[in-house]
């Protein structure tokens, strides 16, 4: 009997004692908190993109941008190519957009979901904070090529956002993006993205080229490569619209 009430007590506060060494799945915020960390710097920050746009029965498209931006609310995209176009600058504050053109006397607001160029939209080189401006669930996980990922499902918190929702893979082991896949109010899939070749740049390991596909026209693509990623701070001055012509 002593045996089987030992036994009996050992098997009890097995089952009712706390879990010890068995980690929490983070909430959806903080998945994709993390993974926003990962493709941009979270504080102060400098970095060239070149976009490639090749298009069916088209001559490959190229245009370059500085981006400055200051926090998660504040951004600059400088247009340095093509000549053309050299001195038009985009500013970001918060959900606001505004355009600067060396032609025009005053900045003119623009939505974040308009095209800049190719399949890359102004909000997706203005604003890249996925966290502040979508709802987020996990929908379901799903293994690509032997990885575990979260597959998000993210639902912009109003209609100024530059997707109405967003289908979101995070690697469940290093909180990495793997893609997203993007859609309209109507539901309907509009363009998919890759990130792609992991580098160090900025104090950690970011994807240095996001490949946008349209799905609804085979063969046209957006490829944005980055570059010379630079910690630097920023004035607040700088994100003003009195300040814009300054950088033409």
């Amino acid at each position: 009997m002593r045996i089987c009430a030992a036994v009996f007590a050992a098997v009890f506060f097995a089952a009712t004692a706390p879990s010890v060494g068995l980690a929490e799945e983070p909430s959806p915020k903080e998945i994709v908190q993390r993974a926003d960390a990962i493709r941009f710097p979270q504080t102060d920050y400098e970095v060239s993109v070149a976009v490639t746009s090749v298009a069916p029965g088209k001559t490959p498209d190229v245009r370059r941008y500085e981006i400055l931006s200051k926090g998660n609310d504040r951004t600059l995209v400088v247009t340095t190519e093509p000549a053309v176009d050299k001195g038009q600058v985009l500013l970001m504050r918060e959900k606001d957009l505004w355009i600067y053109m060396p032609s025009l006397s005053q900045p003119l607001r623009l939505p974040l979901s308009q095209r800049l160029t190719g399949q890359v939209a102004n909000g997706d080189l203005a604003r890249s904070n996925f966290s502040g401006d979508y709802d987020a669930a996990v929908a379901r996980t799903e293994e690509v090529n032997g990885v575990s990922y979260w597959v998000l499902e993210l639902t912009a918190t109003d209609k100024s956002m530059t997707y109405n929702k967003l289908l979101y893979w995070v690697s469940r082991s290093n909180f990495r993006p793997l893609k997203a896949e993007f859609y309209s109010l109507s539901g309907k899939i509009l363009k998919a993205c890759r990130y792609e070749n992991f580098v160090d740049a900025g104090g950690a390991r970011r994807p240095s080229r996001v490949v946008m596909e349209d799905t609804l026209t085979a063969g046209s693509k957006s490829v944005l490569d980055y570059s010379n990623f630079q910690l630097k701070a920023m004035q607040d001055k700088m994100f003003t619209k009195d300040y814009l012509k300054k950088f033409s």
